[in-house]
């Protein structure tokens, strides 16, 4: 295993260090329940499969993409062995820039705690939101295995403590709503291994994200301290120790009108980007929303109450602080995902029935712009060539 330390401009092991020690604890459950809980994700897991495969007509072959279920730690050591992952090349290119500085060694002392403090305080309060994640760029770390090389490269992770805490909080039925939920992680799961081309794509694009981003290391350090603190009016501890609802999380994204993080370093290029990346992550969340809907009401007896109860607790009021982490996080924007992407997908669907649907995954050619997530008729048009398109019954 490679230390998540180092000379980077985030002290990955403090970050993962301050993360753990501020997450919240999960609900109360006996050792045994705690098993039974495991288990059943396991079970579900498996199940959905077969169910998403049947539904979607993808087919990703043998699966070697592994099912993990954790804890709020292990949510966290996970996705900073992600996010280290992804941000190498950045990384690397404000190393080169740091050495070339009379204060490298300072910035390497001092920014790289800051920084990974601020990554911490943030995935602190993240753990105990997220319900499930396929993470499409997971190297293996030490108890986090994850799948081959190349395009199925990742692994599946469900939160067990935040599945439960929602259930109870929602009053609905526990073994509905996990497998409702796998439902849904299973989706992105098979989006990734049934399109080869997806993982490269959306690597590329977010690696010439990057590549666009022109600021010194001090300079960046700074901009995300000024973000959380402007935001949050508070230290970092004391934003952990609060209390706010818990709702499912994927990725950030941007939010229009509102400092996000992705705001800190964006040019014009980046703006291009990032419009093109919004899309496929509305595209890859309402595929997902659709589906465990769609799939729902033959296997989950109580899908239309968890639904709507889950709707309603995504879009019920929060406190200054969650506004504000919202905003920073750009978790606002993904509920516009959701609804903007399933929309789409239901649209397509409708129209032209799964398999006219599933053109989208022919290449990255096919994929909607952010004006077709808005109005599916100019993807349809361009795709399909003409507005009028009978659907074949086979949503």
């Amino acid at each position: 295993m490679t230390s998540l330390g180092g000379t980077d401009l985030v002290d990955w092991n403090l970050a993962v260090s301050t993360a753990t020690r501020f997450a919240r604890q999960g609900p109360e459950v006996s050792r045994d329940e705690a098993r039974a809980v495991v288990a059943e994700l396991r079970a579900h897991a498996t199940a959905a499969e077969g169910h998403v495969r049947a539904y979607t007509r993808l087919d990703s072959g043998p699966l070697d993409t592994p099912v993990l279920v954790v804890d709020r730690p292990g949510w966290i050591k996970a996705n900073v062995a992600g996010f280290r992952e992804v941000l190498q090349p950045l990384m690397a290119r404000m190393r080169e820039r740091r050495s070339a500085s009379p204060a490298g060694g300072m910035l390497t002392a001092v920014g790289g705690k800051v920084t990974g403090v601020e990554v911490g305080m943030l995935l602190s309060f993240l753990s105990s939101r997220v319900l499930g994640q396929y993470e499409t760029f997971a190297p293996a770390t030490t108890g986090l295995p994850a799948g081959g090389p190349g395009a199925r490269a990742g692994r599946l992770l469900l939160v067990a403590p935040n599945i439960v805490q929602v259930e109870r909080e929602l009053d609905v039925r526990p073994h509905d709503f996990r497998l409702w939920v796998c439902l849904h992680e299973e989706t992105h799961r098979t989006q990734f291994t049934a399109v080869p081309w997806l993982r490269d794509h959306l690597e590329s694009e977010i690696q010439a994200f990057l590549a666009e981003a022109d600021v010194d290391p001090a300079t960046l350090v700074e901009r995300v301290r000024q973000a959380f603190g402007a935001l949050t009016g508070r230290n970092g501890q004391d934003a952990a120790r609060e209390t706010v609802p818990e709702e499912p999380v994927v990725a950030p994204a941007e939010e229009n009108g509102g400092l996000g993080i992705v705001d800190l370093v964006q040019t014009p290029r980046q703006r291009e980007i990032l419009e093109r990346l919004t899309a496929v992550m509305s595209l890859l969340e309402g595929h997902a929303d659709h589906v465990m809907d769609a799939v729902g009401p033959d296997v989950v007896p109580s899908v239309g109450e968890i639904r709507e109860k889950f709707t309603r607790r995504r879009e019920t009021g929060a406190g200054r602080l969650d506004r504000a982490l919202r905003r920073l996080l750009g978790l606002d924007a993904k509920l516009r995902q959701y609804k903007d992407g399933e929309r789409f997908v239901r649209t397509v669907v409708e129209r032209t029935g799964m398999d006219g649907f599933n053109k989208v995954w022919t290449s990255p050619n096919t994929l909607p712009t952010k004006d077709e997530i808005a109005d599916p008729e100019r993807w349809l048009a361009r795709v399909h060539g003409h507005r009028d398109l009978p659907g074949d019954g086979a949503a």
